[in-house]
């Protein structure tokens, strides 16, 4: 899948929340927010023929959130979705450490090559980063209003998720392991 659709099928929910938020409420935004977030699942299946992991968890936590949120009317429900969310996934980042499983390498080993130490470091930089989060989504559902909310959950959260993700280049870079076939490709060529 293109890093483009790719944003667009995990931005676009929240986008349409967003929208549906101001035309006609939390409770309307919720309904549309749940519809949006299978079909965007549902688009990424027909295309990779998988479905993620974190796809599965947060429409499964959509879902259910804003099911309570419709049944009940009550809002809260679907605000603190997000410090549920953030919380699971930094109690299974840390877990997984607990346990010797470096979860995050499974997310992300496909994409890049770290020694074992490298990833214990990204995964507390992202345990501390999710529950920073989960922290800062209880404060401003707490303290602001709906639409505050609303704007925070789509234009706050996911820009400091790209920036905390850009954050970790350096780190990155400074451990990558560069594969096998790369090196015999550069000494082949300098035989050459």
């Amino acid at each position: 899948m293109s890093p483009l659709l790719k944003i667009a099928l995990d931005l676009g929910p929240l986008l349409i929340f967003f929208a549906a938020n101001g035309f006609a409420g939390i409770f309307t935004a919720t309904a549309v927010f749940m519809g949006a977030i299978v079909l965007s699942i549902a688009i990424g299946f027909a295309i990779e023929r998988k479905i993620s992991p974190m796809a599965i968890v947060t429409g499964v936590l959509v879902l259910v959130f804003g099911g309570l949120t419709l049944s009940f009317s009550n809002d809260i429900f679907i605000k603190i979705k997000p410090t549920i969310l953030y919380t699971m996934f930094a109690g299974v980042l840390l877990g997984g450490l607990i346990f010797g499983r470096l979860f995050i390498k499974l997310l992300l080993g496909q994409t890049m090559q770290l020694p074992d130490d490298a990833w214990r470091v990204l995964t507390w930089r992202w345990s501390a980063f999710f529950l920073a989060l989960a922290i800062a989504n209880e404060f401003v559902w707490r303290n602001t209003s709906t639409n505050l909310w609303v704007a925070f959950k789509v234009w706050g959260v996911f820009p400091l998720t790209i920036l905390f993700a850009l954050s970790q280049t350096p780190f990155i870079a400074r451990h990558q392991i560069e594969p096998k076939d790369r090196k015999s490709t550069r000494l082949n060529s300098s035989h050459v």
